[in-house]
């Protein structure tokens, strides 16, 4: 079974391993029951717990919970002197020209948890000033006033020498619960990041710890049990109970693992992630069967430093609320989630949202029970967007419309993101839609940033529970290495990449995978010596400097316009052990839309009030030319006048516009 666990349904599919048969579900979220929604879940597909023998689920709950603010008490342990480098962070405005806001978040550790040890190591790993018993004492009484029940410890330099690190975590831990070390979690230079992701999984790690462990309780299935991370891959719960972490960004991770499996299967050279949630849009650019990964992100206006999918997020999902405001409407950040959820839900929803938007103007279907508990009530719909509608001096119409716009105006710069600012024409690509909201969007956005090709794949709407289970198994390790490529020493190098591969392979060892199943993938992020960021160029050992430089210089080229023969660097060393996915499936089994109406009035840019033609997606065997409504019981596909959409055997649909 694979689960995504989204701001407003719980996406399950579960697959018979002798046959590859595959059932679906999708059940409201529960945000302050998790475990218990995905219980639910493996309910609604007909299944006892007793049934499962594998269970992967990716979900934003970490995410969550450092976006709001929701976290506990955290205490930072530094080298003295160093002990306030969150409080200074990075000079940089949050936003340039807005002087009635902060300047910048506040520190995710207030001062007064902040800890300054006497100890000293320098940036190539030499002990300048030991770390003494006696001040370990010290801070031991300190923390006793503090109280708190997880610790981070981010001491200078303890990527090029953990010792001192490694001595505190020996004598810490039976007296603190939770213990986060910077050289686990972000073995790599810049203290500010580091100490940042570090706080950041010494906070997540209460909340996962319990959360994972009430799932090992309710579902006690041992290795069976995984958890989806955020580089694309499925690894075990006991690794992630260490960082937790891991966890961010893990359910929008699954939609771009899926897509890479369909972008390669396809053939499509070029493809943009169009994933659209109840709460978030999240984008992602695929180029030839690889997705994009970033070292880093921010999180709540705080960088968090580890290897990831270079997924974009923004806050304009189906339920993000619509507002009103000096200049004009906006849709998003703030959300209506699950609980009420939008006023079409029927659950006590008044805010405007972009699915009221939809419904409004005929897209959904007024006769299905979403999750087999929701409805759609169009008149609730109308009653949200009203308010809207005479403060515009507009139609109930002709406003959905223009949330629709701005929806998909606000999509479409999250897309320029993850290309133009990549040296890619968009234009170029395929827009893979998926999600709830995904599909009814795609048309009107691929027609507004003027991409031709648009895929909607089968189980369109539980597509990031599908990348659950079509996923690798694997873990990451990334550490800063800073080996001047002209004299390296390949013996010293290739010596700590062995240590890393081995600290890789471990949690999967430990998961039973046999080692002769498990590849290694090594990337050298690599720079000019004078610049500051690296980009990843993939190697194997032995190292071939003359191939690694010649790589570098053919990439740089590519990215930037020019290469020079400046002296190279490779700044860390990304080692990656993965075990490919052996979960069969065949064309993912969704049940039929239930509507008894083949047509309904819908509204569109060029067109108000069409009778529009509904198409059952599980019997569409030619091309429809839109207006019309491909509905399945759970995902609707909107095709609008001049557009037309074809099925494939697979089950995935084919948008594209028609020739005049």
């Amino acid at each position: 079974m694979g689960t995504d666990i989204g701001g407003t349904f719980t996406d399950i599919i579960a697959i018979r391993r002798d046959t590859g048969q595959t059932r679906i579900a999708k059940v409201p979220s529960r945000p302050n029951a998790p475990v218990q929604a995905m219980l639910e879940a493996i309910e609604a597909v007909g299944l006892q717990k007793s049934d499962v023998d594998k269970f992967i689920h990716g979900t934003t709950r970490i995410t969550n919970a450092i976006v709001e603010g929701r976290l506990p008490k955290v205490a930072l342990i530094a080298t003295a002197g160093f002990e306030d480098v969150l409080e200074i962070g990075r000079y940089r405005r949050r936003d340039l020209y807005r002087l009635d806001i902060p300047p910048k978040a506040p520190s995710l550790v207030p001062a007064e948890l902040c800890f300054g040890l006497k100890e000293r190591i320098d940036h190539q790993g030499r002990v300048i000033v030991s770390l003494d018993d006696a001040e370990i004492d010290r801070l031991l009484a300190w923390l006793a006033k503090t109280e708190a029940r997880s610790v981070a410890i981010a001491l200078l330099h303890a990527y090029a020498n953990p010792i001192h690190e490694k001595m505190l975590a020996e004598r810490l831990k039976e007296i603190v619960p939770y213990v986060s070390l910077s050289q686990e979690i972000n073995p790599e230079a810049r203290e500010y990041e580091r100490t940042s992701s570090t706080c950041f999984n010494a906070a997540a790690m209460p909340i996962a710890v319990e959360y994972l462990s009430e799932l090992e309780e309710k579902l006690p299935i041992g290795h069976g049990l995984q958890v989806f991370h955020s580089a694309g891959a499925m690894i075990p719960v006991s690794a992630v109970k260490r960082q937790p972490i891991v966890m961010a960004m893990s359910g929008p991770a699954a939609g771009v693992s899926a897509s890479v499996g369909l972008a390669r299967q396809l053939e499509q050279p070029r493809v943009l992630t169009f994933d659209m949630g109840g709460t978030t849009t999240d984008v992602c650019l695929i180029v030839d069967g690889q997705p994009e990964m970033t070292d880093g992100r921010m999180l709540g206006d705080r960088p968090l430093r580890q290897p990831m999918l270079a997924v974009h997020s923004i806050g304009a999902g189906g339920g993000s609320i619509v507002r009103n405001g000096p200049g004009g409407l906006t849709v998003g950040p703030e959300s209506a989630g699950s609980e009420p959820g939008p006023a079409c839900y029927g659950r006590g929803g008044r805010d405007a949202t972009i699915t009221d938007a939809n419904a409004l103007l005929g897209y959904l279907n007024p006769e299905t029970r979403l999750g087999d508990r929701i409805g759609i009530d169009v008149g609730a719909a109308a009653r949200a967007i009203e308010p809207i509608a005479k403060a515009l001096n507009l139609s109930l119409t002709e406003t959905a419309l223009g949330i629709i716009r701005v929806a998909n105006a606000t999509m479409a710069r999250a897309l320029r993101r993850v290309t133009v600012e990549c040296g890619i024409d968009g234009r170029d690509c395929t827009l893979l839609a998926f999600g709830g909201g995904g599909p009814m969007h795609a048309a009107g956005l691929a027609e507004l940033y003027g991409i031709a090709k648009v895929v909607v794949p089968a189980a369109s709407s539980a597509f990031s529970a599908l990348g659950c289970l079509t996923a690798d198994f694997s873990f990451l390790q990334q550490q800063t290495f800073r080996a001047a490529l002209d004299d390296i020493d390949r013996s010293g190098i290739e010596a700590r990449i062995g240590q890393l591969i081995a600290q890789a392979c471990a949690p999967l060892l430990e998961n039973g995978i046999p080692k002769n199943e498990i590849g290694i993938e090594l990337v050298a992020l690599m720079r000019y010596a004078a610049q500051n960021d690296a980009i990843p160029i993939p190697f194997a050992l032995p190292i071939d400097v003359e191939r690694l430089h010649h790589d570098f210089l053919a990439k740089h080229h590519d990215l930037f316009g020019y290469a020079t023969r400046e002296r190279c660097v490779i700044e860390s060393v990304r080692v990656q052990a993965r075990r490919p996915s052996s979960t069969a499936i065949n064309r993912p089994g969704v049940p039929l839309a239930n509507a008894s109406i083949r047509s309904r009035i819908c509204s569109f840019d060029d067109e108000r009030d069409v009778e529009t033609a509904i198409v059952d997606r599980a019997s569409l065997a030619q091309a429809v030319t839109g207006p019309a409504i491909i509905e399945d019981a759970w995902s609707t596909v909107v095709v609008p006048p001049q557009w037309q959409a074809s099925a494939d055997t697979s089950g995935n649909l084919f948008l594209s516009k028609v020739r005049a």
